[in-house]
């Protein structure tokens, strides 16, 4: 599946040898690629988790384990119409909630400030009311916070793949 793909290159492990984080660096290559074209990447490790991030921005992987027990992974894209919308538990009737009461852009804002400020606003709003958010990246933790402290959320990709998008229901009565 990957013959037909230009790919760019990033190579992550002096960053794991280093102790550092990788993801960064990697959402920003990924920020940075052109329509059809994959990612090949080089890490220290089988990267899991980033895996799930990759299919949800639009990537399958093929994923191989070098002789020296480090690991290649081709993120290639996959043709879609629509942009998959992705939810916690009790969120499927979404299209139901009342209208954003505010609306953040925190696309300018480097993790962990945009999370940060969610969290905040949202304790400022009464059960049942929405906040809309709009990210320059997926949060890796925001939505399962978000669920830790009775909250709903759904969230998605725009079309251009360069910015998430997430409506946040305050928990509670509402």
């Amino acid at each position: 599946m990957s013959t037909a793909t230009n790919f760019k290159i990033l190579d992550v492990r002096p960053i794991l040898r280093r102790g550092g984080e990788p993801f960064p660096a990697i959402m920003d290559a990924v920020q940075s690629l052109r329509p059809g074209e994959g990612l090949q990447l080089f890490a220290t490790f089988r990267p899991v988790p980033l895996l799930s991030v990759m299919a949800r921005r639009g990537y399958s992987a093929e994923v191989k384990e070098l002789d020296s027990g480090e690991w290649e992974v081709l993120f290639v894209p996959v043709s879609q119409t629509s942009t998959k919308v992705f939810h916690s538990m009790g969120a499927e009737e979404a299209a139901a909630w009342p209208d954003p009461l505010w609306s953040v852009d925190l696309t300018e804002h480097v993790p962990p400030a945009p999370m940060e400020k969610v969290l905040s606003l949202i304790e400022l709003m009464e059960p049942g009311e929405v906040l809309f958010a709009v990210f320059s990246e997926e949060s890796r933790f925001l939505g399962a916070e978000l669920e830790k402290r009775g909250h709903q959320w759904v969230g998605n990709l725009d079309t251009s793949k360069r910015a998430y998008r997430m409506l946040i229901r305050v928990g509670g009565e509402g």
